[in-house]
């Protein structure tokens, strides 16, 4: 194994960091948010940071074979437990996999569903989503480079099961954004 990149300089402050990035990225849909660490090959700034704060030795990843470059890197920092998507806590995608393929937690424990890490192109173009539901006071527009065809198709789908389903993190360079299950997404 070769790591040759290290994780955040300061480890607990830029953990922190990100954690607050998230959770305000998460609270409100659409808010783009700085968090950044060193990546190693194919994986944004923004994807290493996520995964050295949400990602340990008590979850559970499913690594996109296209980002298997960064596999030793995600294992000697994070440690968790590799599985099947269909099995993960957390799917670390480069493009995104099929949502109803994923864990959407039950009715009892929606908190049990997966979280897609999804590494896009950018965030001043592409696909532009109108955004609206918890955390908006009124809708907002995103725009993704990256997003396939179906995601609006897709998303529905997810939306539709709420409380259970899956959330998105949407990484791009040094940005991030979340998509949470309980957002309803239409063509911007």
């Amino acid at each position: 194994m070769t790591v040759d990149l290290p994780g955040f300089a300061d480890p607990v402050g830029g953990a922190q960091e990100c954690f607050r990035a998230v959770l305000d990225a998460m609270a409100r849909p659409g808010a783009i948010r700085a968090a950044a660490c060193p990546p190693p090959a194919k994986l944004h700034a923004a994807t290493a940071a996520v995964l050295l704060t949400l990602v340990d030795s008590e979850t559970s990843l499913w690594i996109d074979p296209a980002l298997a470059a960064a596999t030793d890197w995600v294992r000697f920092h994070c440690g968790p437990r590799e599985v099947e998507a269909s099995q993960a806590d957390f799917v670390l995608a480069a493009s995104l996999p099929a949502l109803d393929r994923l864990r959407a937690g039950t009715d009892e424990g929606p908190d049990e569903s997966a979280t897609v890490i999804l590494q896009v192109a950018d965030f001043a173009a592409g696909q532009r989503l109108r955004l609206a539901g918890p955390g908006l006071r009124a809708p907002a527009t995103l725009d993704v480079d990256g997003l396939p065809t179906g995601f609006l198709a897709a998303w529905e789908a997810n939306h539709a099961l709420f409380p259970r389903g899956v959330d998105l993190i949407l990484c791009a360079r040094d940005r991030l954004a979340c998509l949470p299950r309980s957002v309803r997404i239409e063509k911007g």
